[in-house]
């Protein structure tokens, strides 16, 4: 392919060299006449393991080269990638100067180009940014219609600096965010001998899944340090602690709990959160990251009370009371919570939960039943189509396989409010709503 980088910054002229070792023809694009000078001698204007060779070869067999006229790059090339900085501003908010700023010289470039042109996006931008400010800007400075004229997609990078190039050779995933689907074959085409999965969806998706990514790195360095701040102080060992913590692959490095839904609950979580940011307390150190989770948890719970609040419906069934399917256990529950502050504000409720249920009867449940909860207890139904038949609202409260049921048997006037992504439902049945889809 003949391909146009514009950018030449840390991702630019990483892909630029990969690229072109790929044996494709790339044209570097950058405003700054220096980079450009540097480029075009095989002198790499970053520190990257291994770049420097990679240059030199790419430029002395002639299949890179760098330019500061982005008419010429928007001409000599199919495809272009764009690679400008989107750095922050003083609040913390996104600088898109660059961005803008590139996007007018492409539209300039284009106006004049009577072929189609794809340009592939890697800037990190907020998702909205391509669809709100980039693709106007393109239309307004070309006089072109996008998906007509020229296209675009958005295809995060996965670069870490020190291992860039064996990163761009090895990533973890291949995203392409188009609107057209050849469009992103065409760009999955630039990796086609790269051995990793590809992910085909839309722009926005593509857009947020790199903040998505970088923020939750962020977290876990964080939650790591103030383990081991924890440790430090009482003089364990916190890097063999996290090393038995990483053998976990089934809970703790995984995909567990990684899916949006409502509140934890249960005998383990919460007190085990009060305990650690209790020793915490004790040992005068700050743990910022700990001492937030409840209260984020407990503003999901808040969330979901407005919610429903928001329906307007006065007679409510809530299937599931346990914190998660499969278990009667009641202790701290988020949909106790839930129940108990409607059944505050007046509504009248049905409640209906198997395992519940029989833990009225037998089980270490009985206690907590009889003497926390009685007015809930009193409140539940014996069926599942007593629920259904008696409510305007049915709030889907934990995964149970019955459940799903409720989707299908409900009747055209009944909102159903899911709280757990029941049979991984979406928003395409009528008063169906999910709690973040």
């Amino acid at each position: 392919m003949r391909i146009s980088i514009f950018g030449l910054g840390y991702v630019g002229i990483v892909s630029a060299a990969c690229l072109s070792a790929m044996e494709n023809i790339v044209i570097g694009v950058d405003v700054n006449h220096d980079k450009v000078d540097m480029l075009n001698n095989g002198i790499s204007p970053i520190i990257e393991n291994g770049l420097d060779t990679l240059l030199k070869k790419a430029i002395g067999n002639g299949s890179l080269n760098a330019t500061s006229d982005p008419k010429k790059a928007i001409k000599e090339s199919e495809i272009s990638i764009i690679c400008v900085g989107t750095p922050s501003r003083t609040n913390g908010s996104l600088n898109t100067m660059y961005l803008e700023n590139v996007c007018r010289d492409i539209g300039y470039a284009l106006k004049n180009k009577k072929r189609d042109h794809i340009l592939v996006f890697r800037s990190t931008m907020l998702p909205g940014t391509m669809r709100n400010s980039v693709i106007p800007i393109l239309e307004e400075y070309s006089e072109k219609k996008h998906n007509k004229n020229f296209y675009t997609a958005f295809n995060p990078e996965f670069l870490r600096e020190s291992t860039a190039i064996e990163d761009f050779y090895n990533p973890p995933k291949t995203v392409i965010g188009s609107d057209i689907d050849d469009i992103s074959e065409i760009v999955a085409g630039i990796y086609l001998n790269i051995d990793a999965p590809v992910i085909k969806t839309k722009i926005e998706i593509a857009e947020m899944v790199k903040y998505v990514d970088n923020n939750f790195h962020a977290l876990k360095i964080s939650f790591a340090n103030e383990i081991g701040q924890i440790c430090k102080k009482i003089d364990v060992n916190s890097n063999e602690v996290m090393d038995i913590f990483k053998k976990d692959e089934k809970l703790n490095i995984s995909k567990a709990y990684l899916k949006p839904g409502f509140a934890f609950g249960g005998s383990c979580l919460p007190k085990d959160l009060r305990a650690i940011n209790y020793l915490t307390k004790m040992l005068d150190i700050e743990t910022p990251l700990l001492s937030s989770v409840l209260s984020s948890n407990n503003n999901q719970i808040l969330s979901a009370i407005r919610k429903i609040i928001s329906f307007e419906k006065k007679h409510i069934g809530i299937a599931g009371l346990s914190f998660k399917e499969g278990t009667d256990d009641l202790r701290e529950s988020p949909m106790v919570e839930v129940i108990e502050t409607l059944l505050g504000k007046g509504y009248n409720l049905k409640i209906y939960d198997k395992n519940v249920s029989l833990a009225k009867l037998i089980g270490a449940n009985k206690d907590y039943i009889i003497n926390h909860i009685p007015h809930i207890s009193s409140l539940m139904v014996n069926n599942l189509d007593e629920l259904v038949m008696s409510s305007e609202l049915i709030v889907i409260g934990n995964n149970e396989e019955e459940f799903k049921a409720i989707l299908d048997n409900k009747n055209d006037n009944q909102i159903i409010f899911d709280l757990v992504g029941i049979g991984e439902m979406k928003n395409d049945r009528e008063n169906y709503h999910g709690i973040y889809w």
